[in-house]
């Protein structure tokens, strides 16, 4: 439980990062391909958890593109990893988060980002003042989609991290695990925990909503 929560909010905290920055990007420019590289961001939303884990074994794995220069240069493999295991549920989760903050982003009124620039803001101040307080909302729900989708991912997991005790073995492949050697018991523990927690998440999203309305 500790090791899933533990790589389900690393996960996050990366999305979020990085999902805050291209949302804005592509909330505010119109540029050729935007189509295309938008359709890309959301593809490990619509494709099978393992053909992700496939993807992330051709870029990542000891012979991918990226993964065979990780481990010649800088000897780092993620292969079968704590940090691969981070990987997964970040790529996994980033098309919830980006999508939710990209969309909070376009809802604000250019007019109020247009006013601070016209009284000398840059746009940084802007985006930090202005454009960041008026999307929280949106944050806070896409910190959660995130930390959900990261906590409950398994196909990618375990085909790019692997099903290690203590090392990457999270809820979803220790679910997996039980049900296969026939413990059902423990299986249901663990897949109740997962409700459980998976409700208080999603609960908050649903207030934090009703307060926006």
């Amino acid at each position: 439980m500790l090791l899933s929560i533990r790589v389900a909010l690393l996960a996050t905290a990366i999305v979020i990062v990085c999902g805050t920055a291209i949302g804005w990007w592509m909330a505010r420019y119109t540029f050729p391909g935007k189509v295309i590289l938008e359709t890309i961001l959301m593809l490990p939303l619509v494709l099978p958890p393992t053909v992700v884990g496939l993807g992330l074994l051709m870029l990542f794995g000891k012979r991918g593109w990226i993964g065979e220069w990780l481990d010649q240069t800088l000897n780092v493999s993620l292969l079968f990893t704590y940090w691969g295991a981070v990987l997964a549920a970040a790529v996994v989760s980033f098309p919830l988060v980006y999508q939710t903050i990209k969309t909070g982003f376009t809802s604000i009124d250019k007019n109020l980002e247009l006013v601070a620039r016209s009284d000398g803001a840059n746009g940084w101040k802007v985006f930090w003042h202005i454009s960041l307080p008026l999307t929280w909302r949106h944050i806070c729900t896409a910190i959660v989609f995130g930390f959900t989708r990261g906590l409950g991912e398994f196909g990618a997991t375990l085909m790019f991290a692997g099903n290690i005790p203590g090392k990457t073995q999270t809820i979803p492949t220790a679910i997996y695990v039980a049900v296969e050697s026939g413990q059902m018991a423990i299986a249901g523990t663990w897949a109740l925990s997962m409700v459980v927690l998976s409700f208080a998440m999603l609960l908050v999203v649903y207030r934090l909503q009703n307060n926006t309305e």
